[in-house]
């Protein structure tokens, strides 16, 4: 199966890169299932109903990060019978929504997805490795050979970690958070596609997808601005991953860079 993976989308901007690129995409590169880090794609910073909604009439599940509950009504939304947001797995038990999902490709084909968050400069969760461990052992016992696992965390070494971790379990571990696109996309010995970034979804006359100028003013000032976006040299990055169906082992993984026309 071919899966395309798109990093942080990040506000307006992101969003219309989704609908832009990803039907295309879906058609030219024969791909299966499409995959998107929703929670910076309300405004920059969270996630609302109707800006899922948006994005999932272009792919089929979103996964999200320590954003997630920026805005309060996501809650509700979350626990909705069969929503497609994901939040990550190692929140607390009670937290709205679930941090797993399996999709049926149309060729009958079976991929487990799994949202996690790192701890590495971040709130202190649940251990997300063990979270890993309990997720995928899961998913094995339901007959699920493919599973791609969203690392979303600060720390590249916990990314690197969390791929080493899972070579051989999980057929890709796919970084995203940071919004820079990485260049060490590779199949670790193992059989697991990963990669520490996949990048963003957004404007990259920015700093990380936010007004140059408000991001400039916190570093010379160390005081709370503006969180603007920015709104120039749209981009949509991600990762490609095609995964044998029978072993659940990665083939390959391909960096995705696609930018907007002005």
């Amino acid at each position: 199966m071919n899966i395309l993976f798109v990093g942080d989308i990040v506000g307006k901007p992101g969003r219309a890169a989704v609908r832009h690129f990803v039907p295309a995409l879906r058609e030219r590169l024969g791909l299966d299932l499409c995959i998107g880090n929703s929670e910076n794609a309300a405004g920059g910073a969270g996630i609302t109903p109707e800006s899922a909604d948006e994005l999932l009439e272009s792919l089929d599940l979103l996964t999200s990060g320590n954003h997630t509950f920026s805005k309060r009504e996501i809650g509700p939304y979350l626990d909705r019978p069969g929503c497609r947001q994901l939040r990550p797995a190692n929140y607390p038990e009670g937290t709205p929504g679930r941090g797993f999902a399996v999709l049926d490709t149309r060729g009958g084909a079976r991929l487990g997805v799994v949202n996690l968050e790192g701890r590495v400069f971040m709130k202190p969760l649940d251990c997300p490795f063990r979270a890993a461990d309990r997720v995928l052992a899961s998913m094995r016992a339901d007959g699920v050979r493919c599973v791609l696992v969203d690392m979303h965390c600060e720390a590249t070494s916990e990314k690197n970690a969390m791929g080493h971790y899972l070579d051989g379990r999980a057929s890709a571990v796919l970084g995203s958070h940071t919004h820079i696109q990485t260049a060490d996309a590779r199949v670790l010995r193992g059989g697991t596609a990963f990669i520490t970034d996949v990048g963003m979804c957004g404007p990259w006359d920015s700093v990380i997808g936010l007004r140059k100028e408000s991001a400039i003013e916190r570093f010379l000032t160390q005081r709370t601005a503006s969180f603007d976006l920015g709104s120039g040299d749209v981009h949509l990055q991600g990762a490609l991953v095609e995964i044998d169906d029978q072993t659940g082992r990665a083939r390959r993984i391909e960096r995705i860079q696609e930018r907007m026309p002005e």
